[in-house]
């Protein structure tokens, strides 16, 4: 591996709260389970599967990868999310992900009543309602009597900023933290100890970052590149134009141009 000690140095900064840390975390359900079971102040809550990074598409074909997305055995779905910028639409971000779970774990040809229940958890660094707390719960109500309606969508925005000292808050402080050592977060700790102090987790979180990073590098390209097809088109040009111009594809020019506007 190049750079390794560099790397290594990487590692050791790392917190939960960062993309590739958390991503690694999620590889291990019970870490999942003890951190759901915090957030929604279930004991009893358990985690069948997890499936870190997982990328699903829409409609259209557009893709979108998610964090962590959980499943439960009764069927239903966590899709747990990190963000640490505020430069996004996060409530839309939300029913986006959540739209495209749906429409990925339900079975065709199904009734209604058999599409299964989906939860977001947005984790974020910054208080997105500025409400000064530390959990959000996003219900669906009538307007005219204030009932609360079960469609089987939950939205909950927990955030690192306040510190209500709730036992959430004090989760919310591990994830801003380079150590973890917490025995109310028995399995969170020893994965962050794996993943920090023993040679084997080390090298697999040094070998994830240099990946990391030249997908980064990779998708910096890419987005290049769609910015100048998006610059073409505007000009007037056909897909075939600048497919012609790029010499590539004119799917390729497409899905180029998706880019952008998915990440918009």
């Amino acid at each position: 591996m190049k750079d390794f000690d560099r790397i290594k140095e990487i590692v050791q900064k790392l917190r939960p709260i960062d993309d590739a840390f958390f991503q690694k975390l999620m590889e291990d359900q019970m870490v999942c389970q003890e951190m759901l079971r915090v957030i929604l102040e279930d004991p009893a809550l358990t985690v069948e599967k997890v499936i870190p990074q997982n990328s699903i598409k829409n409609l259209q074909g557009r893709s979108v990868v998610l964090d962590a997305l959980c499943k439960r055995p009764d069927g239903s779905f966590f899709n747990l999310e990190v963000q640490k910028a505020d430069g996004d639409n996060h409530l839309k971000r939300v029913r986006y992900n959540a739209s495209c779970i749906t429409a990925n774990v339900t079975e065709p040809g199904g009734k209604f009543e058999k599409v299964p229940d989906v939860c977001v958890v947005y984790i974020s660094k910054f208080d997105m309602f500025k409400e000064n707390r530390t959990i959000y719960h996003i219900d669906s109500v009538i307007r005219e009597t204030g009932t609360q309606v079960d469609n089987g969508l939950k939205q909950i925005f927990v955030n690192t900023k306040v510190n209500d000292g709730s036992e959430i808050a004090e989760l919310m402080e591990c994830f801003e933290s380079q150590t973890v050592d917490n025995p109310k977060f028995p399995y969170l700790s020893e994965r962050v100890k794996h993943y920090k102090e023993k040679a084997e987790g080390v090298e697999a979180m040094c070998e994830l970052i240099e990946e990391y990073g030249n997908l980064k590098r990779a998708e910096g390209i890419a987005e290049g590149i769609a910015e100048s097809i998006i610059q073409m088109l505007q000009s007037g040009l056909s897909y075939e134009d600048v497919a012609r111009i790029l010499k590539m594809p004119v799917d390729k020019v497409k899905e180029l141009e998706n880019l952008v506007i998915t990440n918009a």
